[in-house]
């Protein structure tokens, strides 16, 4: 008897099955890990807090736990400190303690170590669980002062943007960096773009993680005449197309217009009937904030403008701006933390 064809779907049903299993124990264990690293932190913090132990005890308890448990990693003396360190960090935020099982603990500690204040750590948190991002990916955003940049230059958009989507402003930057590409000062339009799909993987990473890349130079014809925009990607999310204009200048308001010509021609040709209206970002070299308000302002368009960054920021430039800001904005706060 000739056993019969099973369609291969059946079998990857089984396959993903599997694969939702393994994840949900390598879960279940990163989750176990965190909440055993924690408690030790606790237990270390309470005994020097009440001067029951001094630093140095940190040390002997790290060699009697090489002693009677042998094989066991992860427990010493450094790492106990940053146990410890770990949780008088988040010990009294509730709704961070809650993020900190959701990331392995190499996240967490590159978090600890190089973002200091509590608000900046939670924004990193929030978005390595959203973005997905590796170790790797984490280091290179702290690196780019992604937390600095947003707080010092919010996004702007039009008023459509809000109107439509509402989450947008959780989805695009102001600014992005495109340090990867390694351009030469003065390059041209044409070396953007083609630096951008020679490395797309990276810039997809960039934009964030529901974006999906549709096509470049994307043809539109429109009363028998042919366009061409330059990039084209969809976003799961916001369940729209989003169209992506390349200017290696400054803003300039009439570049609003061609925008606005072309999310038209996508909405009515291209767009399917359960999507969203299409959003356009014009990504220049650099913009004036102000001639960006002027002209968002009264744009009929769901458009946003965003300027991209070759080299990586001074950082530290940054942090002082930061600190300026909330000297301004928060002054008696701040003025009695500092004391």
């Amino acid at each position: 008897m000739t056993t019969p064809l099973i369609p291969q779907d059946d079998f990857n049903e089984i396959t993903q099955l599997i694969h939702a299993a393994r994840q949900r124990a390598v879960l279940a264990v990163n989750t176990s890990l965190i909440e055993l690293y924690w408690q030790v932190g606790q237990f270390i913090s309470r005994k020097i807090q009440q001067a029951e132990w001094g630093d140095g005890v940190v040390a002997q308890l790290a060699e009697h736990l090489a002693l009677t448990q042998p094989g066991l990693r992860g427990f010493t003396s450094r790492n106990l400190f940053r146990m410890r360190q770990f949780y008088e960090a988040y010990s009294d935020e509730k709704l961070v303690t809650a993020l900190l099982t959701q990331l392995p603990w190499t996240h967490n500690l590159i978090i600890l170590n190089q973002a200091k204040l509590l608000e900046e750590r939670e924004f990193y948190l929030r978005l390595a669980i959203r973005e997905k991002w590796s170790s790797r990916e984490l280091e290179r955003q702290l690196k780019t002062a992604l937390f600095e940049r947003t707080v010092l230059s919010p996004l702007k958009v039009s008023p459509l943007v809000r109107q439509i989507h509402s989450d947008a402003m959780n989805v695009f930057k102001d600014s992005y960096m495109l340090e990867f590409l390694d351009l030469p000062q003065g390059h041209a339009e044409a070396d953007l773009h083609q630096g951008l799909l020679q490395r797309l993987k990276d810039f997809l990473i960039e934009l964030g993680r529901d974006f999906c890349f549709v096509g470049s130079e994307y043809p539109l014809q429109v009363g028998g005449r042919d366009f061409a925009l330059d990039l084209l990607f969809f976003h799961r999310g916001l369940n729209c197309l989003v169209a992506i204009e390349l200017k290696v200048g400054r803003f300039e308001p009439e570049y609003l217009g061609k925008l606005g010509f072309y999310l038209e021609a996508l909405d009515r040709d291209v767009k399917k009937p359960h999507e969203q209206p299409a959003i356009g970002v014009l990504l220049c070299a650099s913009k004036d904030d102000e001639v960006v308000e002027y002209a968002l302002s009264r744009s009929l368009s769901p458009a946003l403008i965003a300027e991209y960054q070759t080299q990586l920021p001074d950082k530290a430039l940054l942090q002082a701006k930061l600190h300026e800001f909330y000297l301004q904005n928060a002054p008696d706060e701040v003025s009695e933390n500092e004391n």
